[in-house]
């Protein structure tokens, strides 16, 4: 069974079945033409929107339905992550290809699902519509922050310290395993063991840094901070314009998953060495932010409470040069940081 045989009004039903009850700040919820909700007192709206697309932003011959549901969410989550808010509604616009299976659709939704109940976040309706082409997903989202604590990426200043969390590269290895023509033929598992399976899953199910975001706004601990969707390299870049400043980044402290490292040192044909294709690949979804040089305290209070790695790979400068420094044997060299993803050309 496809979802052309059903109903609006049953794809809205098999939606809701797999939400929890709605809060008592929904007032009207899916259903309606439009949902009705009691803002949040004392607490400022912060709010993004993200869609992903078949063949642009996922494969169907290799990602699964529910991870085509996760990832539609984590992307908007990640953006909420690196406001420093907390989520607390979205609203869902699918676009479905008419033979899109019933099943696939129901697991789509349920990977959504799974990540939205984890996070406390509340789907309060959306829209349903049929596509002649690709399967697309648009998710719009909303969180709340205090009054001065939103983090953006504008605040860093010359002797701010760069950090990341977590580590980098996986992703990007990740998809480049479940690009490999044995796996799209349906081989499995992917290639590289046990670490490849870890960067297959970095890929496909990606965790947004929230509650890492919440403490550094909560402790005010990160002059300017952004996500990585589009690789490091790209918001390194990002960061550095929107302050003003340079920024040089040490490609030795750069924590590259060690399984990616592997990967991508093993096909160097493929394009760049291991730090280049790790800070240029996408879907880290990791946090980048700075630091200023009396903030480590509260950096120290944040982390703490948030329970991840971080990592300090950088300075900024006021020289706008955004460099990449690299080790030759006893010196080093600084180069000019490679540009990340690109959605257009």
């Amino acid at each position: 069974m496809t979802v052309s045989d059903l109903s609006e009004r049953e794809l809205i039903e098999r939606i809701g079945a797999r939400l929890p009850p709605a809060p008592a700040w929904l007032l009207v919820g899916i259903g309606d033409d439009a949902a009705v909700v009691e803002p949040e007192r004392n607490r400022l709206e912060v709010l993004t929107v993200d869609a992903i697309v078949e063949g642009i932003h996922f494969d169907r011959r290799f990602t699964p339905p529910a991870a085509i549901g996760h990832r539609a969410l984590a992307v908007n989550l990640s953006d909420l992550a690196a406001m420093g808010a907390a989520p607390r509604l979205a609203l869902l616009s699918l676009a479905l290809p008419a033979d899109l299976l019933r099943d696939d659709f129901d697991a789509l939704v349920s990977g959504l699902a799974a990540l939205a109940n984890r996070h406390k976040l509340h789907v309060v309706g959306g829209n349903l519509s049929r596509s002649p082409g690709p399967l697309m997903i648009d998710v719009t989202v909303m969180g709340t922050v205090k009054r001065r604590q939103p983090l953006t990426r504008r605040g860093a200043r010359p002797g701010d310290v760069l950090y990341v969390t977590g580590s980098i590269g996986g992703a990007a290895a990740g998809l480049d395993m479940l690009r490999q023509p044995a796996n799209v033929a349906g081989v499995h598992p992917p290639p590289g063991g046990q670490g490849g399976l870890s960067c297959v899953k970095r890929y496909l199910y990606p965790e947004p840094r929230v509650h890492m975001g919440l403490m550094l706004a909560r402790n005010r601990a990160a002059s300017a901070c952004m996500d990585l969707s589009d690789g490091l390299a790209d918001g390194v870049l990002q960061i550095a314009d929107a302050s003003g400043v340079g920024i040089v980044v040490d490609g030795d402290r750069l924590p590259i998953d060690p399984a990616a490292r592997a990967w991508f040192d093993a096909r160097p044909a493929a394009g760049g060495d291991a730090v280049a294709r790790a800070i240029t690949g996408g879907d880290d979804y990791e946090l980048l932010f700075t630091v200023p040089p009396r903030g480590h305290g509260r950096l120290r209070a944040a982390g703490g409470r948030a329970d991840v790695i971080l990592t300090q790979i950088g300075v900024c400068t006021g020289p706008r040069d955004v460099l990449l420094r690299r080790s030759l044997g006893a010196s080093s060299k600084d180069e000019p940081i490679p540009r990340g993803y690109k959605h257009f050309r």
